[in-house]
C-alpha cells in the first residue's frame, strides 16, 4: 500500500496506525503547490481535493479521508483490534465518536488558523477551540482518550494538537492534553514514524515536532527525533 503524504500534516496519522500494527506501507510525499507527488505523478488525479492522506491499496483503489483510513488500516490485520475494538460494541462507538470531534471540532478550525484568508476570523476560532480543548481536557479516564489503551483515535489527537505551537495555542493550559502528547510522543512506533518524516522535536519540553525547515524558518531550534 502506499500512503500520500506531507511531513507532520494529518497524513501522519495514518502513518503513526501502520507502524503501530506492523503493516509494510511506502511513503509517497506530495508538493503542496504543485500536486506532485516524489514520483512526479499528478496527485489530483489520485485525490481531486488535492489534500493529503490517500491511500492506495495493492489493487490501485483509493481511500481518502483520514478517520476512515485508519479504520480500515486497523482491520486490515488481526492485530488491528487493539487500536479499534470490534464492531458492534460501545467501546468501537466511543472511538468513532472521538474520531468525528477531532475532525470536526479540531482539525478543521486548527487548519484555518494556519490560513491567513480567515485571519479576520482567527481570535472567533481561537476561542472555539479553546472552548473544545476545555471539553477535551476533562474527559481522560486514564493513559489515551478512552482509558488505558492506544486507539486511533489518539493517534489523530497528537496530529492535531503537535500543530498548537505553530497557531498560538499554549497547550500547556491543559494539563492531561500536554501529558498526553508526551506519553504518545514516547511510544516507539510514533517516534519511528516522526522519525521516517524527519521531524525534529523543539522547544524546552520537547513534545512536539516539525521539520526542520518549519522549525528553522520561525527562529527556533531542534533535535531530530530517535526511535
Amino acid at each position: 500500500m502506499k500512503l500520500y503524504m506531507h511531513a507532520a500534516a494529518c497524513s501522519l496519522s495514518p502513518h503513526i496506525v501502520c507502524r503501530e500494527l506492523g503493516l509494510d506501507i511506502e511513503l509517497v510525499e506530495v508538493d503542496r503547490k504543485t500536486h506532485r507527488t516524489s514520483s512526479g505523478d499528478d496527485y489530483l488525479a489520485i485525490n481531486g481535493n488535492g489534500y493529503v492522506p490517500a491511500l492506495m491499496l495493492d489493487d490501485g483503489r483509493i481511500l481518502t479521508e483520514g478517520p476512515a483510513i485508519v479504520q480500515f488500516l486497523a482491520e486490515c490485520t488481526p492485530e488491528g483490534e487493539r487500536l479499534l475494538p470490534k464492531a458492534g460494541t460501545y467501546a468501537r462507538s466511543q472511538v468513532q465518536s472521538y474520531l468525528n470531534f477531532i475532525t470536526a471540532e479540531l482539525h478543521k478550525p486548527m487548519a484555518m488558523l494556519f490560513n491567513a484568508a480567515y485571519e479576520g476570523a482567527h481570535p472567533g476560532i481561537h476561542e472555539l477551540v479553546s472552548k473544545r480543548l476545555d471539553w477535551l481536557n476533562g474527559r481522560f479516564a486514564g493513559a489515551y482518550l478512552t482509558g488505558n489503551d492506544f486507539t486511533i483515535a489518539d493517534a489523530y489527537l497528537f496530529v492535531c494538537l503537535n500543530w498548537s505551537p505553530w497557531i498560538k495555542i499554549d497547550l500547556s493550559r491543559w494539563p492531561a492534553l500536554h501529558g498526553f502528547m508526551a506519553r504518545v510522543g514516547a511510544r516507539p512506533k510514533v517516534r519511528q514514524a516522526l522519525q521516517e518524516e524527519d521531524l525534529e522535536a523543539f522547544e524546552a519540553d520537547g513534545i512536539f515536532f516539525a521539520p526542520h525547515s518549519y522549525i528553522a524558518s520561525a527562529g527556533r531550534s531542534g533535535t531530530p527525533v530517535r526511535p
